[in-house]
């Protein structure tokens, strides 16, 4: 006896379509964008518990201060790229509706004696308007950046974000705040170096200093030294050179409170080399410490390279081969000069500084962990 099929038997199955995700609220986003003299660079954003989500981003090299530090001018071909790369984050910013952003613009814009008609150019052909920030907001901002990873055993505090065009350093001074409050109290600075009187313990700006020398810059004073060697150690003697009126604990003993975090290009590089990393990858990057010895051991190899070698490098390529030398000087000559055997990479910066500074003025993180 043929059995008998049960009801259904033989349909097509009903398809289970899993939900799209639900589009963000274009009034809860933020934006910024930062046009330093090599890259620029945007990240659209909405807050998230006591940090931010990342809804889109854009980063591309453009080169702005190419030729800079030769003619004191823009070029015009520098200018082009650069308009081009800002109409894709025009188009980013419209596509999200984003209503709340600070777009802003670095040494390049100010040292060139045409950057306001750059500036201008720029308003006319994509409808964005950039801001010029001065050393001091810039440095702030690359401090709030870095926040989330300021260890409660720190006491002294060094950060340094090495640009395109210079270089900042801020020292503070966090040992009055309590330890559970150390990272907080460095995003409170959001206000200013010198914020006004607070009930919260305060970090406190010892000192800080903005150095017109950074990757791009120091690799232009130096271009007719044809040995790669000899120009990676007059690079690095140089900007130290330039360090002397900052020095504020040059002669302490180390310590284990002292704390050094790096953020830059550079230093991500130099991280993703000490890993051997094959791709790129900011969870393992973002928040390492390395060793003076590991980040030497980095740079030898770099210089053991020589140009052709580092141009086929994967973490380096044909664009950052001579940067990178710069940089690994500016950074070698700052592990020289404090009293601390290891470094704290930071694959955050400028962006993340505006993002922090416009949610904490609008009170939309939550008071908490990062």
């Amino acid at each position: 006896m043929t059995p008998k099929r049960p009801n259904g038997a033989g349909a097509f199955p009903k398809a289970v379509e899993s939900p799209a995700p639900k589009p963000p609220d274009p009034s809860e986003l933020y934006a910024a964008l930062d046009l330093g003299t090599n890259s620029c660079r945007m990240l659209v954003a909405q807050p998230k518990g006591s940090g931010f989500h990342v809804v889109d981003s854009f980063s591309k090299s453009v080169q702005l201060g190419s030729g800079l530090e030769r003619t004191g001018r823009l070029s015009r071909s520098s200018m082009a790229r650069t308009v081009q790369a800002l109409r894709i984050c025009q188009q980013k910013l419209k596509r999200n509706k984003v209503l709340r952003m600070r777009l802003v613009t670095t040494e390049a814009c100010r040292r060139a004696k045409n950057s306001r008609e750059f500036i201008r150019q720029v308003r006319r052909e994509t409808g964005l308007s950039l801001e010029v920030i001065q050393p001091e907001e810039e440095a702030r901002l690359a401090v709030i950046s870095c926040a989330p990873l300021v260890s409660t055993k720190t006491e002294q505090l060094l950060v340094v974000d090495i640009g395109g065009g210079s270089t900042e350093l801020v020292w503070i001074d966090i040992s009055s705040v309590p330890r559970r409050d150390r990272p907080k109290a460095i995003m409170r600075l959001h206000a200013g170096f010198h914020p006004p009187e607070s009930p919260f313990p305060a970090a406190k700006v010892v000192d800080w200093i903005s150095v017109p020398l950074g990757v791009a810059t120091l690799r232009d004073q130096f271009q007719d030294v044809e040995d790669d060697s000899a120009r990676f150690a007059l690079m690095s003697w140089f900007f130290e050179e330039n360090l002397s009126e900052f020095a504020p604990y040059k002669d302490v003993p180390a310590r284990e409170g002292f704390q050094i975090i790096g953020t830059s290009g550079t230093v991500t590089t130099v991280a993703a080399s000490h890993l051997g990393l094959k791709r790129y990858d900011r969870t393992k990057v973002d928040g390492l410490r390395m060793t003076s010895d590991q980040i030497d051991k980095v740079i030898h190899n770099y210089l053991r390279l020589g140009p052709a070698g580092r141009r086929k490098d994967p973490r380096i390529g044909e664009d950052r081969q001579a940067l990178i030398m710069s940089g690994a000087a500016i950074l070698q000559a700052l592990l020289r000069c404090w009293p601390t055997d290891r470094l704290s990479v930071a694959d955050r910066g400028l962006r993340e500084g505006l993002l922090y500074a416009q949610m904490s003025a609008d009170g939309v993180l939550e008071d908490g962990p990062f």
